[in-house]
């Protein structure tokens, strides 16, 4: 999981990283308002669960580190009345995890399964009275970084919240993008919600004009350069008036091409000057107009293939790649779960998102279901839950029948990893220990694995590995 950031963004302070799990308090059925808690595993050896005060209540933290006995331990506390005070614990075993149940009252459960003692995978949900945990896969984390350290309650960066530390360092990279003039191109899925994040950049800049956004692929071919940047009365059949097109009408403030992959060969060259120059040539019109605005572009598909087929333009993706997010699709952000559904009930329900609350198997379903639509299926989702359920608490039966038969199929693990081959999985494993023997310089480690430079950079885009993380 976790995004790419392009060569020509400013490197990060020298940090150097770290591979660091997490246990994930995923989704709390009592109060989904919660919205979750992380907490760093690289250095405990056993984790206690139990019932304990809200988190952030006076000296009732949700989490104590301690020395018990020489073992170090974390203790996690949450305030969940069918939880026992001392429920399950998690007991590090070489390379994984081992839950045991404590004797409670309601059980530990893990993927619907009742145990007393099992090991605990990666894909895996443990239940421990109405709370969801999750154990993840290690995720790289700068060493002083807002991901080096617990998070009772999800950060939010540039109008995103998330626990997962990865999605958490390129938010913060994007902050402090905002109020520059460099264009930002948003990657990611259908769904995903560039556009909501592209809007809170705009919010984020300063600029005192509006946000404006078209749709690429929308536009008739024929009218693309007439959309963008405007014609003047008379220049064509049904040119009635002047228009000033959006590139204007986002003067002074921001402008949105979503879907710029769809772009038709000749608007690209128009729009590659209007970019240059910063001026546009409305249709029909003998003089270029200035402006003055931020570019923020998204696309799903990729445009390094579309390029190398001669399907966009090389130079036109180098002017848009100033700085590079790829927002991960849902169903590999399953720490934040709870996060986007405190959030979805908040949007959806404000007065009811305090008091709602689900049954287990529904609360399972949401985590074991791949969301191929993305967070507008999970909105689709809990809006229509909401009318079904009306005051009793969400159950899997109030979801679409596609989303309710989840259960019993787990999604795949959420890393970069889960649809590589074992050939590629090792090459992942070469590659990421070579940026960190050699601090995130490419030119060092491609010269370790023998390799041009170009092939170690593609190799980063495409198993989603930032190499600014491993820079010192």
């Amino acid at each position: 999981m976790g995004g790419t950031v392009s060569d020509s963004a400013p490197k990060r302070d020298a940090r150097p990283a770290r591979a660091v799990p997490y246990l994930v308090v995923a989704l709390e059925c009592d109060r989904p308002a919660a919205g979750g808690a992380r907490y760093a595993l690289d250095a405990v050896d056993c984790v206690t669960v139990g019932r304990g005060g809200e988190r952030g209540e006076r000296d009732k933290r949700g989490a104590t580190r301690q020395d018990v006995r020489g073992v170090a331990t974390l203790d996690v506390r949450v305030p969940a009345s069918a939880m026992s005070a001392s429920h399950a614990r998690f007991v590090r075993a070489g390379g994984e995890w081992i839950v045991e149940d404590l004797g409670s009252t309601n059980g530990t459960f893990l993927n619907g399964e009742r145990v007393t003692r099992a090991a605990v995978g990666e894909k895996d949900v443990v239940t421990v009275g109405r709370t969801l945990l999750l154990v993840t896969p290690a995720k790289l984390t700068p060493t002083g970084a807002p991901g080096d350290r617990d998070l009772e309650g999800a950060a939010e960066r540039t109008g995103h919240a998330t626990l997962d530390p990865e999605l958490e360092a390129q938010l913060e990279a994007l902050d402090r993008m905002a109020r520059s003039a460099i264009t930002v191109l948003l990657r990611g899925e259908t769904g995903t919600g560039k556009e909501v994040l592209a809007r809170t950049v705009h919010e984020a800049s300063g600029r005192a004009g509006a946000f404006v956004a078209v749709n690429c692929g929308a536009i008739p071919a024929g009218l693309v350069e007439s959309h963008l940047f405007g014609h003047v009365k008379g220049a064509f059949s049904g040119a009635i008036r002047d228009e000033v097109g959006l590139f204007r009408a986002a003067d002074g403030g921001t402008l949105f091409l979503d879907e710029i992959g769809d772009l038709p060969g000749p608007s690209q060259a128009a729009l590659l000057r209007a970019l240059q120059e910063r001026e546009v040539v409305p249709v029909g019109a003998a003089r270029p107009v200035k402006v003055d605005l931020r570019v923020v572009a998204a696309t799903h598909q990729p445009l390094e293939d579309m390029a190398a087929r001669g399907q966009f333009r090389l130079d036109l993706l180098a002017r848009l790649t100033g700085f590079t997010l790829e927002l991960p699709p849902l169903r590999a952000r399953r720490m934040d779960t709870g996060v986007l559904v405190a959030s979805l009930l908040q949007k959806l329900a404000p007065e009811r998102a305090a008091s709602a609350r689900f049954t287990a198997a529904a609360a399972e379903v949401l985590l074991h279901y791949a969301w191929p639509l993305n967070t507008r299926e999970l909105e689709q989702c809990l809006a229509r839950a909401l009318v079904l359920a009306g005051d009793e608490a969400i159950d899997s039966v109030h979801f679409p029948p596609a989303v309710s038969a989840a259960k019993s199929e787990p999604p795949p693990p959420p890393s970069a990893t889960s649809d590589l081959s074992p050939r590629d999985r090792a090459l992942r494993a070469e590659l990421l220990e070579q940026l960190a023997r050699h601090h995130g310089n490419l030119v060092e480690v491609a010269k370790a694995m023998g390799k041009a430079r170009m092939q170690v950079h593609r190799w980063c885009k495409r198993f989603g590995v930032d190499p600014n993380l491993y820079r010192a």
